[in-house]
């Protein structure tokens, strides 16, 4: 549907100025940043993977870290979302998502590849009181079979946000991959994109520790990785939709810190899971660590590019940094 004249100048992307209009269309006016805010939730837990490079979990040197040498891109997402209204008792979020690949030849990032959408969840009957507020936007319902719950239906929209993320994350990497062969590295697991988990020059890049893959001894020897070693190559036990090898990597020391400072997950094509090609990875992932100045608190566990990539679209999205 067409905006309407009176709402030509309402930006997509201005909570304020949405929650104004539908202040006007009777709806309750409501502040809050939305749990969604904070990127992806997850439910911590322990899923025991399988191992694929020997018997017993080891922790492996991997060596001095190693330029990439070639063309390289990265790819990262963003999501930010607040409360703007009340219909009766169900809650009206408006959300922001973006993604997209940054490229690097010859020592020199450039963007090569943006996507957003300005998104705004509610009950069906939520949304439709909004009206002709809302032309123009994204619209997502959410489910009504239930009677209206704030907090569940926060925590709906939270599920729906991560899965407009993901959704535009996948369709800007396919259109990269249409453009370029090059390595590509992904913000997050594989796991759930069977394109990419099956593509043997991409590989995902996970920060989260919420789902750890061993217990006991050996959960201890994952969590203890010296800097600058990676654990024994493993089969993640998951319920994602395609298979992935994956290993962990300590980037930065942890002594003095907690157990996940600088640890990150490598998550690749079943084809790329030999010890030889988990080492090389390992040593240009390394090459690849964001600098210490970096002003946010996963610096850790941070790649310069991902990082690029995600303050390009915090900019561009009028998302605070």
């Amino acid at each position: 549907m067409p905006i309407t004249p009176e709402l030509a100048t309402l930006d997509l992307m201005d909570s304020g100025k949405l929650r104004r209009a539908l202040a006007v269309k009777g709806l309750t006016p409501a502040t809050a940043v939305a749990e969604a805010s904070g990127g992806r939730s997850e439910e911590a837990c322990v899923r025991p993977a399988t191992l694929v490079e020997g018997s017993v979990l080891r922790s492996v040197p991997v060596g001095s870290p190693e330029s990439w040498g070639e063309t390289v891109a990265f790819l990262d997402g963003v999501q930010r979302s607040e409360l703007v209204a009340y219909a009766g008792a169900a809650p009206i979020i408006h959300a922001e998502v973006a993604a997209g690949v940054r490229e690097r030849t010859n020592s020199r990032l450039a963007t090569v590849a943006v996507e957003r959408k300005s998104l705004v969840l509610g009950r069906p009957s939520g949304l439709a009181a909004a009206g002709a507020v809302l032309n123009g936007f994204t619209t997502v319902a959410l489910p009504e079979d239930e009677p209206p719950h704030p907090a569940r239906d926060l925590a709906n929209a939270s599920r729906a946000i991560d899965q407009a993320r993901g959704a535009l994350e996948r369709a800007v990497a396919a259109r990269y991959r249409d453009r370029s062969d090059a390595w590509l590295i992904v913000d997050g697991a594989l796991s759930e994109s069977p394109a990419w988990a099956e593509d043997p020059r991409i590989l995902g890049v996970a920060k989260s520790h919420a789902t750890l893959p061993f217990e006991g001894e050996d959960l201890e020897r994952y969590l203890h990785l010296p800097y600058g070693h990676r654990s024994s190559v493993f089969k993640p036990a998951s319920r994602s939709v395609a298979p992935v090898y994956a290993w962990a990597l300590r980037l930065w020391s942890w002594e003095g810190r907690d157990l996940f400072h600088g640890l990150i997950r490598v998550e690749v094509a079943p084809a790329n899971g030999s010890p030889a090609t988990a080492d090389l990875i390992s040593r240009r992932l390394l090459a690849e660590r964001a600098p210490i100045s970096t002003p946010d608190p996963r610096w850790d566990r941070l790649l310069y590019g991902i990082h690029s990539v995600e303050m390009c679209l915090r900019a561009g999205a009028g998302v605070p940094a």
